[in-house]
Parts: C-alpha cells; sequence; structure tokens
C-alpha cells in the first residue's frame, strides 16, 4: 500500500500498539471485555472467552453457545503451540440413508435436520480448565449483564440482522427472541436477550455440566425432539472437546500453525508450500499476474480439501502428503501464467461465517481463537427458552456414498473455521484470522503475504483490498483496479463482485525487536483492536 500522509488517516485505520495486553475482535464491547479481564489480572485465554461470550450476545448472527470453537494456543509456561478442536459431532441418531429418503441429494443448509452437537461450551471450559486463571462466573459477567441489560446494536451488524429477518420468521423462538415486533433492531437500538442471560447465569453457576447434562441439554433435546430433529440429550451429555497436535509449515522463516481435520487449516498451508515456488516480490501485489497465480494455488488446494478433508476418526486423512514441499511444487506444473484451469481433481489417491479474535497478555501468553454458528444465525432454531441457536454444521457433510466425509452418527464434519498462528525464531510472530466460511484459507494467505511479502503492516495486510475465488469465478472488491479486473478477463476469468463477500480479518503482531505489541482490525467488520 501507498505511504500514508502525515495528518490523513484515509488509507488505512492505524495500528494500535500497546506494551502491556491486547484483544482484537470484531465488536468493541468484546474487545473491551478481553481487555477489562487482562487488566483485572486474568490471562489471555481467560480474556478470550469473556470477548467470546460477549460476542456470542452482541453479534448472535454469527457465533453463539449452539456453536462450535477452534483454537491455537502458545503457553509461555510450556513454550508450545497446542490446539483445541471444539467441534460438534453428528447426532447419533442421523444417518446418510434418511436423508436419502426425504429426497436431499445434499445436506440441508438450515433448519432442524441440519444440526450438529454444540461444541462451544465444551472449548471453553477446556481453554480455562487447562490455561485459565479464572471461572466461568469471573469471565461470562460481561456477557450476562449485555444480555440482561441490553446493547447498542453496531452499524454492521445491524445490517447482517436485518438481511436474516426472513430465516428468523420461520421459527417461533428465533422471531420472539431476536426480532422487535417482526424486525431486526436497527443501528444503535438496545437489544436485550434475558432467554440467554438466563442460559449464561447457568453457565456461570454451574461450568460446562449446567449446559450438557443438565436443565439446559434437556430442554435442548426435548426441542429438538419435538420439531422431528435428531440432537438428542445423549448427544449433549457425551460431547467432548480434543486435543490435538497442530499442523504447520514453514514458509520462507516462518513457521505457520492450522489445526489439523477436520478443519481445513491444511489448506491455508497447502497454498503457501505452493507459493513458495514462485517468486512474488517480481509480481506486482493486486495485479492480475498475481491474482490469477492465487487463484489457480487456490483451486488445486482446496480439490485436495474437497476430497480427502473428514473427520480423521472415520476415514484416513493424508495430512502429511498433503503438507509436503515436494508435492506442493509438482502441484505448480499444472498452473498455466496465461489461462485459469477450468476443472481440476485432487492430485493423488488414497493407496459460512464466523467470529475470530485475538488475545496477547503481559506474559506473552497468546491465544488464537475462532468462534461460529456457520452460516448467519445457523439453522435459524432457538432451541426453546434457551435463548440459544443451535448452528448448522451438518450442511459441512456430504451424502455421496463413499465420500471420506459422507454423513455418519457421531461424525464431525468437514469445517470452515481455522484460527493461524505464526513463530518466528520458536517466538509468537502474528496470531491472527479471516472469517469467513470458504474464504478463509484464501483470506488467511492473502493477508500473510501482504505482511510477509508486500511489507504491509498488521493493519494494512488486513484492509487492503482482497479478492475471493468462489464456483462462479472470481470476486474483486472496488478498489482493486479496473485494469486488473479487465485483464484477468482476458485471461479468461469469470469476474465478479460481491457483498459482504470477502471475510473479516484480526490480528495481533509481537514486534521480535521491541516485544511491543501490534494491533490490526478490518474495516468490513465493527470491531477493534484495543490494548494497554
Amino acid at each position: 500500500m501507498a505511504d500514508r500522509p502525515a495528518g490523513n488517516p484515509a488509507l488505512s485505520r492505524s495500528v494500535v500498539h500497546a506494551p502491556n495486553g491486547m484483544v482484537a475482535s470484531s465488536q468493541p464491547l468484546a474487545s473491551m471485555a478481553g481487555l477489562q479481564i487482562l487488566q483485572r489480572g486474568g490471562n489471555s485465554f481467560d480474556a478470550a472467552i469473556a470477548a467470546a461470550a460477549v460476542l456470542a450476545v452482541v453479534e448472535p448472527m454469527q457465533t453463539g453457545l449452539g456453536g462450535d470453537m477452534f483454537a491455537l494456543v502458545y503457553n509461555q509456561k510450556n513454550k508450545k503451540v497446542e490446539a483445541l478442536n471444539g467441534s460438534g459431532r453428528a447426532p447419533f441418531k442421523a444417518n446418510r440413508e434418511y436423508y436419502l429418503s426425504q429426497g436431499y441429494s445434499k445436506m440441508p443448509l438450515t433448519g432442524i435436520l441440519s444440526l450438529t452437537t454444540p461444541g462451544t461450551v465444551d472449548g471453553w471450559a477446556e481453554i480455562l480448565e487447562k490455561h485459565g486463571t479464572m471461572t466461568f462466573a469471573e469471565v461470562l459477567q460481561p456477557a450476562i449483564e449485555y444480555a440482561e441489560k441490553g446493547f447498542p446494536v453496531t452499524e454492521i451488524i445491524a445490517t447482517q440482522w436485518k438481511r436474516s429477518e426472513s430465516l428468523l420468521k420461520q421459527n417461533k423462538e428465533a422471531s420472539e427472541y431476536y426480532l422487535i415486533n417482526g424486525k431486526a433492531p436497527r443501528e444503535g437500538d438496545i437489544f436485550k436477550i434475558p432467554q440467554l442471560a438466563d442460559t449464561l447465569n447457568a453457565i456461570a453457576e454451574g461450568g460446562r455440566d449446567a449446559f450438557y447434562k443438565g436443565k439446559i441439554a434437556r430442554e435442548i433435546a426435548t426441542y429438538v425432539e419435538k420439531q422431528g430433529g435428531f440432537l438428542s440429550y445423549e448427544d449433549l451429555a457425551t460431547h467432548s472437546s480434543t486435543w490435538v497436535e497442530p499442523i504447520s509449515t514453514n514458509y520462507k522463516g516462518y513457521d505457520v500453525y492450522q489445526l489439523p481435520p477436520n478443519g481445513q487449516g491444511v489448506v491455508t498451508l497447502s497454498m503457501l508450500n505452493m507459493l513458495e515456488n514462485f517468486d512474488l516480490k517480481n509480481i506486482k501485489h493486486n495485479s492480475s499476474e498475481y491474482i490469477h497465480l492465487l487463484a489457480e494455488v487456490k483451486k488445486l488446494a482446496y480439490a485436495d480439501r474437497d476430497f480427502f478433508i473428514a473427520d480423521p476418526d472415520f476415514a484416513p486423512v493424508p495430512v502429511e502428503k498433503m503438507l509436503c514441499k515436494d508435492y506442493a511444487s509438482s502441484r505448480c506444473q499444472q498452473i498455466d501464467k496465461l489461462h485459469p484451469l477450468v476443472s481440476t481433481g485432487p492430485g493423488f489417491e488414497l493407496a459460512g461465517d464466523t467470529v475470530y479474535l485475538s488475545v496477547v497478555d503481559k506474559d506473552r501468553n497468546v491465544i488464537s481463537f475462532i468462534n461460529s454458528l456457520f452460516t448467519p444465525f445457523g439453522s435459524g432454531i432457538v432451541a426453546g427458552e434457551t435463548g440459544v441457536f443451535l448452528q448448522n454444521r451438518a450442511v459441512g457433510f456430504s451424502l455421496e456414498e463413499n465420500h471420506l466425509n459422507t454423513l455418519e452418527p457421531g461424525k464431525r464434519s468437514l469445517h470452515t473455521i481455522i484460527p493461524a498462528l505464526v513463530l518466528k525464531d520458536e517466538q509468537p510472530y502474528f496470531s491472527f484470522g479471516v472469517m469467513g466460511g470458504d474464504m478463509q484459507p484464501q483470506g488467511q494467505v492473502q493477508v500473510l503475504l501482504n505482511h510477509l511479502e508486500y511489507g504491509m503492516n498488521v493493519q494494512e495486510a488486513g484492509e487492503a483490498p482482497r479478492f475471493r475465488h468462489h464456483e462462479q469465478g472470481i470476486a474483486l472488491e472496488s478498489k482493486i483496479s479496473s485494469k486488473t479486473r479487465l485483464e484477468l478477463m482476458e485471461k479468461g476469468h469469470h469476474v465478479t463482485s460481491g457483498l459482504d463477500f470477502f471475510g473479516g480479518y484480526q490480528g495481533i503482531r509481537i514486534d521480535t525487536k521491541t516485544n511491543m505489541l501490534q494491533g490490526g482490525s478490518d474495516p468490513r467488520k465493527d470491531g477493534c483492536a484495543i490494548g494497554y
């Protein structure tokens, strides 16, 4: 990006600098809740749960107690990256044959048959138990207060809420609790969710078991059964999160970490491995040559994703092969500099919206954290008087009989949400994420290249114009030049535009020379980075 003229911040927001602790999230009240936890002596992990809980209240279309979470953590006590998979599983009663018998050729996007077991609350409990210093009662208090007393709805969130009015009207509880006289709250309206406050209070008092084994679990299960769904009390009572070994690749001296499947983090790493074969410093940023290259790399990496990624407890996922540098190099041979790939399959044979937040504390403990309902308001189903939206992650399954990711009871679906963490010389360097379903790997790669290859700071890297390759072509943000647009069309790409289509970035960098914190937050969202 161009240099910002002194006194003229129009080209991008300023980087947020702070010496002690920092929180970056998609809503200011959530960022502030996390910061207050840090200032009260809590660590990054306490603050992340506080911020995530507030987001579940103030950004309910994107996240909630009925969703899933993933986290990468770096605790200075053991000095290693750990990964928590807090995603839920398909109900034990769910089966592929039922959906086919009802005329489905693919999983329904919303409704009572799109549900998987909520993983969020158990994931929060795992983070606090293993790495936190505070109780649920302490970290949930800000969220409880906003749910009980109300909060002013922010601009972008109000717009997104408005778009989902028709979905919310299809469910009695969603309409009653999350609309005002049949309408979404407008920007600045004070909104209260007392039903959700009661649920949060129960968790504050009784911990994760209050959600999975107590009155809340029974109410969710009873409600779903009455509506003809599969999610049961047994699914909730037996749910558990999983600490897994993170996966990583080294990109030009930086170790980039992701969670392994069932998430799509391997796609980010695969794209970076392929891009390491090209001299990006001699390719102009956001030129047609640059966007063409990244789109072609994305096609190859996503072809492997769609074929191979599944729950490793049910299928052999070839992560090691997908991360092999030689394999990445061989995949690059399919890329034509002048023409786009029309179609591509996997390179070998086997022998959705979200919230992201990052927190760094005074001791430089780091958490890269993501929480999601998948598409806006998830299934569109609020489970009785709990005030909790249930997620629609079952849509991540295939109904093909022999697909690795086909629906099976108790199985985790292919998951889009992926936090990222970068280490330099074995120390945390950059914690970041880019929300937005399929946009996440290609968004993460764009942001990381903006910083590492094109020298952008942590704000510019996330604020720079992005593109998104999708089934219909390449969508470009309006600030990408008409010259680039025309040249891509000349290469044979179908070029489109999109609304609210390019993800939402948050990131915190630890300056390796000064040990100070630098935060960036995407203007595509309502949030901010804030430190002290």
